[in-house]
């Protein structure tokens, strides 16, 4: 339960009691500052509590959305300021030192001579607190002075119907065209219709990940009619994708728990139905294994790409604005309108890719619908990476050592490489500035091209992970502040999973490739997971899961030596049992992690790939 200290009697007429408890706040009435600092310190510590001032008025929305919202320890709009757990010291120091200053009538009780839920926030502001004010827009939240101005404020609040804005802002800002016009328009009244049925957005995320396991199911049958299913299911499977976040905006529910099944059932889906199609084509006698994991790959990388260059170029303390010529021929086109829709569906965001694969499921074949995949998002990826180059090269930033570590972490360097960093240190520092990423590449094509041209089982590939190892670890001797660095973690994800696909390719026996498939999929849930865990600045995976995973370049290592030391049977039980043990792993400890109270309570906003 909530509570909310209104700091003297309501106005005859006001709504304000109904409204804070509509939110769900237990409604108590101070007489003066005096009654309000001392309510406030009987409320347990573990609840939410809010000091309103009685002649406020406003929009319920945007009570709302200061009062409510579980992200932040401390809110405030005028006339009303709240804190939880983690602020309730805070609020409890600021109403403390304001409550001297409050003016005060000896007779009749105490009156408050102006706002002191204002003053208070005043309060926190000087004390350097971190005092969130959501954006307003066209709602009202005012304390008027006098009748007149609180007439005013009235006819304000009855002109502007903040339901439609309610709804309106559950709708991100920035969406694909497909789901701004064909979805958005639709699953904000199926939010709304969940939220009046009390259902949570993790429910809703639930339900679209096993709308989207039925659909790989039906892909799986083979069969045309199981293709057409599954094509409408993948849909609305997106439909529903669309509307746990939409939920979650809406009614303000954010949490650990669903910002871990939001951000990682996306990809679960995805790589579900791409298994699910290529099950399918083998009933039918063609083998797309590869294919799949190929669009696994290429898709992996395409968002270590986004996330590697978002944590190399954060702006405020960490680098200057994005100055270069390149940042400017976008924001000019930006003012463009249809540009602005062109730019966002050639990098086939997740809308678009979804909507592109339901329909080829369903009129044509996985080999043709894999072969789109891979060309759309190949043609995206080298869209998006070469503007991104052209960005970093011509940018003047200040590279420091949060977003070097962030690339440190999303390397998901193991211990071998951690044994040879100290002794390439030195070398390191003298080579140019292009050096990590031109290494990195470099170390990632040999062992690629080796196990792609020197077939299945020979020494050769061995060798080239050795150099690998090594490459790898040059790469990261030194802190990832170069301008391309960024480009580092994501030429190691893609050296890793194209060693994988390509050894499990040249076994030529059956399961082999599912296998790989597999265990790129464990390894690819362990890079998410690390990435969202930095999003939401809890830091990276303990290091004692990477280890446990070998890194990397120790992953690379093995999967090299086992397809030297076995036969192509063996290699293909060795890559299962190895998948398990990775999925059991980093699931264990993500789920740890996620459920536990140390876990950043976000909701994920979806990619925009």
């Amino acid at each position: 339960m909530s509570t909310a200290i209104l700091t003297g009697q309501p106005v005859p007429g006001s709504s304000l009691e109904g409204d804070l408890r509509s939110l769900g706040f237990d409604v108590r009435i101070a007489s003066g500052a005096a009654e309000a600092e001392a309510l406030l310190a009987g409320v347990p510590a573990g609840q939410r509590v809010a000091v309103v001032d009685p002649r406020f008025v406003g929009h319920v929305h945007a009570l709302r959305l200061a009062l409510t919202d579980p992200r932040f320890p401390l809110a405030a709009i005028p006339g009303a300021v709240t804190a939880q757990q983690a602020g309730r010291q805070a609020l409890t120091r600021a109403m403390a030192r304001e409550n001297s200053a409050a003016g005060e009538t000896p007779a009749g009780g105490t009156t408050l001579v102006d706002s002191l839920a204002d003053r208070v926030v005043a309060a926190l502001d000087t004390e350097g607190a971190a005092v969130h004010r959501p954006e307003l827009g066209s709602l009202v939240a005012t304390v008027p002075g006098d009748p007149q101005g609180r007439n005013e404020a009235r006819q304000a609040v009855a002109a502007v119907d903040d339901e439609a804005i309610r709804l309106k802002s559950a709708v991100k800002a920035r969406d694909g065209f497909f789901t701004t016009h064909f979805v958005s328009p639709y699953s904000r009244y199926i939010a709304r219709w969940c939220a009046r049925r009390g259902l949570t957005p993790n429910q809703v995320t639930t339900a679209s990940l096993l709308t989207a396991l039925i659909a790989a199911g039906c892909a799986a049958t083979g069969t045309r009619g199981g293709f057409a299913a599954a094509g409408v299911l993948l849909i609305a499977s997106f439909v529903l994708d669309c509307t746990d976040g939409q939920l979650a905006r809406y009614s303000l529910q954010y949490s650990t728990l669903g910002a871990w099944l939001d951000a990682t059932f996306d990809r679960a889906k995805e790589y579900a139905y791409y298994a699910g199609l290529a099950l399918g084509a083998a009933r039918g006698g063609d083998d797309v294994w590869a294919l799949a994991l190929g669009a696994m790959v290429l898709q992996t990388c395409r968002h270590v790409v986004d996330f590697s260059f978002n944590e190399a170029h954060v702006v405020g303390a960490d680098a200057t604005a994005n100055t270069s010529p390149t940042a400017a021929l976008s924001d000019k086109l930006d003012s463009v309108g249809w540009t602005v829709w062109v730019r966002r569906m050639i990098v086939l965001p997740i809308g678009e890719r979804w909507a592109m694969i339901a329909v080829l499921t369903a009129v044509t074949t996985p080999r043709i619908t894999f072969y789109a995949l891979l060309i759309g998002c190949a043609f995206a990826a080298t869209y998006t990476t070469a503007g991104r180059v052209l960005r970093s090269l011509t940018r003047k930033a200040r590279r420091t050592d949060r977003p070097a570590q962030a690339l440190a972490d999303l390397a998901d360097s193991g211990p071998l490489t951690e044994a040879l960093t100290a002794p390439l240190t030195e070398p390191a520092r003298r080579l140019p500035g292009f050096a990590a990423p031109a290494v990195a590449l470099l170390g990632g094509l040999a062992v690629v091209a080796t196990a792609a041209l020197t077939g299945f089982g020979g020494p050769w590939t061995i060798a080239a992970a050795c150099l690998y190892v090594l490459t790898s670890a040059l790469a990261v001797a030194r802190p990832l502040k170069g301008a391309l660095d960024w480009l580092v973690p994501p030429f190691f994800r893609a050296a890793e999973y194209g060693t994988v696909l390509a050894l499990a390719a040249h076994a030529e026996v059956n399961g082999a490739l599912p296998a790989a498939y597999g265990l790129v999929a464990a390894v690819a849930y362990h890079h998410y997971d690390t990435v969202y865990r930095i999003r939401g600045n809890a830091g990276a995976s303990p290091r004692w899961l990477v280890r446990a995973t070998g890194g990397h370049e120790g992953r690379v290592l093995v999967v090299a030596v086992l397809a030297a030391l076995l036969t192509a049977a063996q290699f293909t039980v060795a890559l299962t049992v190895l998948a398990v043990a990775v999925a059991l792993l980093v699931l264990v400890e993500s789920i740890r992690f996620w459920a536990s109270a140390g876990a950043p309570a976000v909701h994920d906003e979806g990619e925009p790939a």
